[in-house]
Formats: C-alpha cells, structure tokens, sequence
C-alpha cells in the first residue's frame, strides 16, 4: 500500500504546506479550492500539476513548500478517536514482529488505525490484515484515515467489530497465522486464542503501556509454556539540535509511550529447557485491580468527541478518493 498518487500533484492528492515559521497544513486538492491563512490565500490550482517538493507563494507573496506527506507526517496529524501508536513504536513493531509481504497478520484493537496503515505498508498488497476492534466508532475512524491514505480501502484488509477470544477463531483457521499484535488493556486473556491460530514459530507482539501490564502479560506467556522466553523493551528517540558549531539534544523528547513484548510460538508438545526465576506466581484482588482501565490511566474519548472525529475522518477520506474511483 503506498499514499494515493506519486509524481505531479493531482486533485484528491494530500499537499503538507511548511510556511516560513516552519507551520505545518496539510489540505486535499481540489480544482478551485483555496488554501486560507490570516496572510493570504492560495489556489489549490496554483498547486495541482506541479512536482512533490514545489515552492508556491500565496496571494501576499508568502511562499510555502508542498510536499505530499510521509506517512508518519500523516499518522501524527490524523484524525483519532482513540491513541496511536507513534512512529517511533510502529518501526520497532514492524522489525521485531517480522512483518514480511505476505504473511496473515492479526491485529487487536485498531484504535485509530494508525498501525494498520504501518503493517499493510509493510504487507505490499500481498498477504492478509486482520483487525478486530470492540468499539464501532474507532473502527469508522480507521476504515476512514485508512482509505483517505491509500485512496480506497485496501483489499487485503478486514476489520471485524468484537472480541478477539470470540471473533478469531471465526475468522481464521488453526495455525494459519504469522503474525499476532496485540494493542489492548489485558492481552494476557487472549494468549490461548492467540495460541491456536498461531503457526509452528510465528510471532507474538504485545503492546502495553505500563510496567504492571508488563509483568502480567509476560508471566501469563511463560504459564501457557507454548512460547519462547518473551522478550521485553521500550523505544525512545532523543532529536538533536545542529546548527554549525552549536550542536547538542533537543530540550524536548519522545520519551516512554509503551513497552514492546514479544514471544515465538512453540511446536506442538516442545517444552523450553527450565529456567530458574524467582517469580510471582499467584494474583489477588487487589493485584488485578492495578489493571483497570482507571488505574492504568486509560483515556478515553467522550461520544460527543469520538462522533465529531468520525465525521471529519470520513470527510477527509471522501476528498481523498480519485474521481475515477
């Protein structure tokens, strides 16, 4: 899957307009529409037919660059109903998953969509995307930023509404997946379903956001002892500043925003040589309730917001949709 058209700029393209203070306004062209700042205005078809990379200049000589937007340009400024997996998270996703064109690839939740557009990137049109998510209006989101990137939705791509538990074993056969990512509360309530559909040596990948969600879902993939020892790790970028001889990090920086699990599956009836650890086995009551959405500080979006994201999601995507389609 590649971003809706390459080479000149053509109507429903996506253009990434960089001013001079360095302001970023991504736009859909449209033959007549015009581009309105408090500095001017700009034709949309002082745009349409020029080269990716052009320099424009509005109706008050302001000059913009045009570029169509990367993907991680686009995913940053999308529409969400819910929290994205940040670019920075979905390259190491990507590598430590494995993800290769043509594998069957299962994903749980989609949220806003955001890693599904990584992965069916990564997929190249081959291959099968598999997405379940709980809540309609996130998956309205993502069908919507999904289809306003590539231009429609992609074929090799689904998305069921419900449980995972429930839903997967309809959806797929038994051991015929690659690859499984979970980005959800309480992965560990999906390891068994997750282990039968599973291939010999597939990849496991969890998402989590906290160090108890860490523990948890760690120790419930050694209990199924149907895996390797999981591996564990968090990803954070440091940008630096580089201006001649005046050369030092960035006073800001992506610091944690989650913790990246993963875990091969075993073959049927092998059994991983035994490791001693001191780990605790056994959860109380008040261990499982450190893992409420509340206690983990899980936000979530009110139905008024989620209604108003929904719309300009779909709004986004229709623009972005080739007249010819």
């Amino acid at each position: 899957m590649t971003a809706l058209g390459t080479g000149p700029f053509r109507e429903g393209d996506q253009v990434q307009l960089t001013g001079p203070k360095g302001r970023l306004n991504t736009i859909t062209l449209a033959a007549g529409g015009v581009f309105h700042s408090h500095r001017g205005a700009l034709p949309h078809d002082a745009i349409l037919g020029l080269p990716d990379g052009s320099v424009v200049a509005n109706t008050a000589g302001i000059e913009y660059l045009a570029l169509r937007p990367l993907l991680s340009d686009f995913v940053m400024s999308m529409p969400r109903g819910a929290a994205i997996v940040y670019p920075k998270d979905a390259a190491q996703i990507l590598a430590l998953a494995d993800i290769f064109p043509g594998a069957t690839v299962v994903e749980a939740g989609v949220g806003s969509g955001a890693l599904s557009l990584w992965l069916l990137r990564a997929l190249g049109g081959e291959g099968h995307l598999y997405s379940f998510e709980r809540r309609e209006e996130f998956a309205d989101v993502a069908r919507a930023n999904v289809t306003s990137f590539a231009g429609q939705e992609p074929s090799n791509w689904t998305i069921t509404l419900g449980d995972l538990v429930e839903e997967l074993p309809e959806r797929v056969a038994a051991g015929s997946v690659d690859r499984v990512l979970l980005d959800m509360l309480a992965p560990w309530e999906c390891i068994d379903v997750v282990l039968d559909a599973l291939k010999p040596g597939g990849v496991l990948l969890c998402y989590v956001a906290t160090v108890t969600q860490l523990s948890r879902v760690v120790e419930a993939i050694r209990d199924s002892e149907s895996f390797t020892d999981p591996d564990a790790s968090e990803t954070i970028v440091r940008g630096w500043h580089v201006e001649g001889l005046a050369v030092r990090p960035d006073h800001r920086m992506v610091g944690h925003t989650g913790f990246l699990v993963t875990a091969r599956r075993l073959a049927p009836g092998a059994r991983l040589p035994q490791f001693k650890r001191r780990v605790k086995t056994e959860f109380t009551d008040e261990d499982v309730e450190v893992w409420t959405p509340g206690a983990v500080g899980e936000r979530t979006a009110s139905d008024k917001r989620l209604r108003k994201t929904v719309r300009q999601a779909r709004s986004t995507a229709e623009k972005s949709v080739p007249p010819e389609l």
